[in-house]
């Protein structure tokens, strides 16, 4: 018989956060949102309390200062995120990325340790204006030349690009190869010559963090920059990938439209049309209806393929069908609480039009709903897909 309860330090963890997230981030949204970025005090005042609880780099291993979560806890955690912006998740609680973890102990010590306490900040530099879904087909390259690797390439849509500390870049080490062992990661720090950040370009929404243009024009950096293995940044990049799609956009999806839901909820309640509350109305009532039923169905498919994980299996086809779902999920469940809201869902002192903004580029990062129904249907076609 499968039990599907949560234990319960699990369950008091998810308490902590979704307090911490109601009563100290969501406060801070409005003002975020107005300047673009988060308020310095602020941020300094809710993060120090997040640390004191544990609350920062919960995905990182134990023993490098992380919370050591398993995927699923992750995922439960991650819900709970989902109730605020993404820029208040990154700066709050940490936006740590598992690509580190093969780290030499001396890049430890340099760039893992200190971005887990906080103290530093990592971008991720992968997409191209030519290689976005399609990672594969980037062009920026990176030749040895005596002891140092020299880059050369562009980078956009690099999230903190701005004001990252230092950038972890995907580069073709060999252009036959490929992602068949011709791409290697690079560690590259913040003000190494020919590494300049060009521009921060202007978004629909996820206001409070930076989206940069990096160009990389003869960057020499040392040997030892290589992070993992010379050809192996493709197979660590698919190999991290999985849990992202699954926690930074499966369950924070879910959380996200649990909030709309319970907003849809008592509005439906207490807003009066010609004598008697919105939610009697039948059409009022099959949009919340579909809501809650999209996201319990999110719900169960996210957990249960951090369940998958958790057992050491790859559910790659799994994990499609989960960012495919849940992002097309968020998209209608945030357009229905707008719809039930009528005129005041589209005023900014709600933040209904914040989360239909923020919402909408799940569609689009970390492979466009098109690439993944295309993996699904050749799984499903070639393999015979095993659910």
């Amino acid at each position: 018989m499968f039990d599907f309860s949560v234990p319960s330090d699990t369950q008091l963890l998810v308490d902590t956060v979704r307090r911490f997230v109601t009563q100290e981030v969501q406060p801070l949204e409005n003002e975020t949102e107005a300047l673009g970025d988060v308020p310095p005090e602020a941020l300094k005042r809710v993060r120090g309390k997040a640390q004191e609880l544990g609350l920062f780099a919960m995905n990182m291993p134990e023993d490098c200062g992380g919370g050591g979560l398993d995927n699923i806890t992750m995922c439960l955690v991650e819900e709970e995120f989902g109730k605020t912006s993404d820029a208040l998740i990154r700066r709050v609680f940490g936006q740590v990325y598992p690509m580190l973890l093969p780290c030499n102990a001396a890049q430890r010590e340099k760039y893992l340790l200190p971005t887990v306490r906080g103290d530093k900040i990592c971008a991720m530099a992968i997409t191209e204006p030519g290689a976005g879904s399609d990672a594969a087909s980037i062009s920026t390259t990176a030749r040895l030349e005596g002891d140092r690797w020299v880059l050369n390439g562009g980078k956009h849509f690099i999230s903190d690009g701005d004001i990252a500390d230092y950038v972890i870049v995907m580069a073709l080490t060999d252009k036959e190869k490929r992602a068949r062992g011709g791409i290697t990661l690079f560690l590259v720090d913040k003000g190494t010559p020919g590494f300049t950040v060009n521009r921060v370009q202007p978004m629909m929404g996820h206001r409070g963090y930076g989206h940069a243009e990096l160009s990389f024009d003869e960057c020499s950096i040392p040997f030892d920059s290589v992070l993992g293995e010379v050809g192996g940044g493709f197979k660590l990049i698919m190999n991290s990938v999985a849990g992202i799609r699954l926690a930074h956009i499966g369950a924070r999806a879910v959380g996200m439209a649990s909030r709309v839901l319970e907003m849809m909820r008592t509005y439906a309640s207490e807003r009066k049309q010609f004598g008697q509350p919105i939610g009697d109305f039948q059409m009022v009532q099959q949009m919340i209806a579909d809501s809650a039923t999209e996201i319990f169905a999110t719900r169960m498919m996210v957990l249960n393929t951090a369940w998958e994980l958790d057992q050491g299996r790859e559910p790659r086809d799994k994990v499609s069908m989960v960012k495919l779902y849940a992002s097309e999920m968020i998209g209608r469940v945030a357009d229905r609480g707008i719809q039930v809201f009528g005129g005041m869902g589209f005023c900014k002192d709600l933040p209904l039009e914040r989360i239909y903004r923020d919402s909408r580029v799940t569609r689009l990062y970390d492979g466009t709903s098109e690439i993944h129904r295309m993996l699904i249907a050749k799984a499903v076609i070639k393999n015979g897909l095993v659910l």
